[in-house]
């Protein structure tokens, strides 16, 4: 997730209040998006919202197993007969965060990488720069700058001589015009886009609860505040990069939360009956026994919880008639 150049969801705050035995925790959706800070809560200040590193790195692995390892064959491809390959890969990272994404992907790719790491968290783009991977899959080396800025004023010149552009946990929390400005500024750089793990609205649990549809849908409808398209986006993103002459490639990345990632489902509980909640007040008294119950049972392993995204890869028509 990333990642903080987008606007922040506007209704992250704190959820209802736990059922008695029950730890209260931070707020944190899907995506990563955390509670306001206190210090913008004081005397009147509008709330600010933030993407808590602490969210990001808990998240980190369940992110890393869920990435669809199928799209990095055809990107391998494209990349291999990019023009100027031999002086390596340039690679931004949209909404970088803490960097996920680079650990994940520099090591599997060959050849020596630049990677251009942009968020508009100065925090996280520190964290970032300092976690990054020095070696690929090659052996090459691997370098870091990065680019505090915002996502809305991306351009195709921003992106020349780029070899790729990644981004993970980003497409939901843009809107239709931000998508469209991304597509247009990749597809006018000739640039390749792997972006993942975007929320599909879909969740499942084993066992199932008579509630679950009625969480989801009312959390899906909280992901769609303020004209961001939250579920929306994959098919919104892969329909602009078509239109503009893209071959795009769709792949799911469901997390798989077991008992091995009882302390991530937890928080992943709480941000998304948290959210459910705000959208639909009424929600509330019942959603806290439902919490309640489902913490119990993440707690005592008997829960297993699959949370659906999708990958995105999209191959512009090359610069240079490079195929």
């Amino acid at each position: 997730m990333s990642t903080t150049m987008p606007p922040a969801d506007p209704g992250t705050s704190t959820p209802p209040a736990a059922a008695p035995g029950t730890p209260a925790g931070p707020v944190l959706s899907m995506a990563g998006r955390g509670e306001g800070t206190a210090a913008a809560a004081q005397d009147g200040a509008p709330e600010v919202h933030q993407y808590a590193p602490q969210w990001l790195e808990l998240r980190e692995p369940a992110d890393a197993a869920a990435r669809a390892t199928d799209l990095l064959d055809p990107l391998r491809i494209r990349l291999a007969n990019l023009p100027g390959r031999t002086r390596g890969l340039v690679i931004h990272d949209l909404g970088c965060g803490t960097g996920s994404m680079g650990r994940w992907l520099a090591p599997l790719l060959d050849g020596a990488q630049r990677w251009v790491l942009r968020d508009h968290d100065p925090d996280l783009l520190r964290l970032a720069a300092a976690r990054a991977p020095r070696v690929a899959a090659d052996g090459s080396p691997v370098t870091v700058t990065t680019v505090r800025g915002d996502l809305a004023d991306l351009t195709a010149a921003d992106l020349a001589g780029a070899s790729l552009i990644t981004a993970s946990a980003l497409l939901d929390v843009l809107t239709r015009d931000e998508i469209h400005a991304l597509a247009e500024a990749c597809v006018g750089a000739g640039c390749p886009a792997l972006l993942t793990l975007s929320v599909a609205g879909r969740v499942e649990f084993t066992p199932s609860h008579p509630m679950d549809a009625e969480i989801t849908e009312a959390f899906n409808a909280h992901q769609r505040r303020g004209d961001l398209l939250g579920p929306d986006a994959v098919t919104v993103a892969c329909e602009a990069f078509s239109e503009r002459g893209a071959t795009v490639r769709l792949h799911p990345s469901a997390w798989q939360l077991g008992a091995e990632h009882a302390a991530l489902a937890e928080e992943w509980l709480r941000g998304w009956v948290g959210a459910a909640c705000e959208e639909r007040p009424e929600l509330t008294e019942r959603a806290q026994a439902y919490l309640a119950e489902r913490l119990e049972a993440c707690a005592a392993g008997e829960l297993r919880v699959t949370v659906h995204h999708s990958d995105v890869l999209a191959l512009p028509r090359p610069m240079g008639g490079v195929s």
